[in-house]
């Protein structure tokens, strides 16, 4: 392999940090704010917006193997460019959008540029620059990127406002063009992988090299797929209904509202604590963490009514903080960086197909049920960190 990048890793993160947030921004969080705009002006409802979104992350899961594989054996960087022009054209047809078809096609092609683009690309990118020491970089740029809402959504009202939907969506693609391609461009690039040289024909093997990674234990890999569709379901869901879980504790809609904003400080504030104190300990321990904040929370809601919203809402917002690292780092510390981006497609994927339609399934039961929907999430939960109580990292190689 030839010699690492010399750029520093605080100035990439930094840079794929801030590209992230441009990108979360400008899909996952845009029909947050534009979705009643978009469906008035289509003859179309906002759920069917929604579900729209639903299809283009089903979209992103499938071809998530694909781009990852593409950039172990590449270079992460050209996955990243490819992906800002999906984001780009994804965006210009959603501009251009005149029906319900045409919208299914644009988010057809930001669900290909969400699957090449966002968190699961960007850190297979980073274990391709740095190796199995990438931790605190996952880490760095899901803090940066943790503000993607905080920052998008006025960004969004404020272009919505001034120019319309569309001509916020093509706000967007300024953004894309003028900010985060120059910071794409700018990253260093991976490291070439040299070629195995061919033994000469009769001559015996040597034995493995301590290089190498041994294959995966495919008992450790089902064990964390499922950690990951357990945890998938209540972050997703739960993100999608915080504040209707709010309200059903006794919460009025405005209090809801501003109590539910908490979430994203609360998940900032994790990253923070998982870069500065846990980044020192073994990622089990904040995976643990993680999949304990929301029974946690959902204990402190059923326990205390009105008053648990807040605990509950600051809770689970530590816990889905977490989460957001956890999934880059467990299966690194478990897995090694050799094909990690590949695997990490398909260690996803399940819990992604699940996200999918996690908020469907608990708007139905909570609906139904009301708070009682708390102990679906909270079960999950419980279940996910059931499976990492029965998993142990590999025991370092000599």
């Amino acid at each position: 392999m030839s010699p690492p990048p010399t750029r520093s890793p605080r100035s990439v993160v930094l840079a794929l940090g801030t590209a992230q947030t441009v990108a979360w921004a400008s899909s996952f969080y845009l029909p947050t704010l534009l979705a009643a705009p978009m469906a008035r002006d289509l003859g179309i409802t906002p759920p069917t917006v929604f579900a729209a979104l639903s299809a283009a992350l089903v979209i992103g899961a499938l071809v998530s193997p694909w781009a990852g594989r593409r950039i172990d054996q590449g270079d992460g960087r050209s996955m990243l460019v490819g992906a800002w022009a999906l984001f780009v054209t994804g965006l210009g047809a959603l501009a251009l959008a005149q029906g319900l078809w045409s919208l299914i096609l644009a988010w057809a092609l930001l669900g290909l540029a969400m699957g090449c683009g966002l968190y699961d690309a960007a850190f297979a990118a980073l274990v391709r620059l740095y190796g199995p020491a990438a931790r605190r970089s996952i880490s760095g740029i899901t803090l940066i990127a943790g503000f993607a809402s905080t920052v998008g959504w006025p960004l969004t009202a404020w272009m919505e406002a001034q120019w319309g939907w569309r001509g916020a969506c093509a706000g967007w693609i300024a953004l894309h063009t003028l900010v985060a391609l120059p910071l794409i461009l700018s990253l260093p690039r991976a490291p070439r992988l040299e070629p195995v040289p061919a033994l000469p024909e009769g001559t015996a093997a040597e034995p493995a090299v301590a290089t190498e990674q041994p294959a995966p234990d495919t008992r450790r890999l089902v064990l964390v797929a499922l950690l990951f569709v357990c945890l998938g379901f209540v972050s997703t869901s739960v993100a999608t209904h915080l504040p209707a879980l709010v309200m059903a504790m006794g919460v009025p809609l405005a209090g809801a509202v501003a109590v539910a904003a908490l979430a994203g400080p609360a998940q900032v504030a994790a990253r923070l604590l998982e870069l500065q104190v846990l980044s020192r300990f073994s990622p089990l321990l904040a995976a643990r963490l993680a999949a304990l904040g929301h029974p946690t929370a959902a204990l402190a809601a059923v326990a205390l009514g009105p008053a648990g919203a807040l605990p509950f809402v600051v809770l689970h917002g530590l816990g889905n903080g977490l989460l957001t690292i956890v999934r880059g780092t467990l299966p690194l510390a478990l897995f090694g960086a050799a094909g990690y981006g590949a695997r990490q497609g398909w260690i996803a994927l399940p819990g992604r197909l699940v996200g999918a339609a996690s908020p469907f399934v608990l708007g139905w039961v909570l609906e139904h049920h009301g708070l009682a929907a708390l102990v679906l999430t909270a079960g999950l939960s419980a279940a996910a960190l059931l499976l990492l109580m029965l998993l142990r990292l590999p025991a370092p190689r000599p």
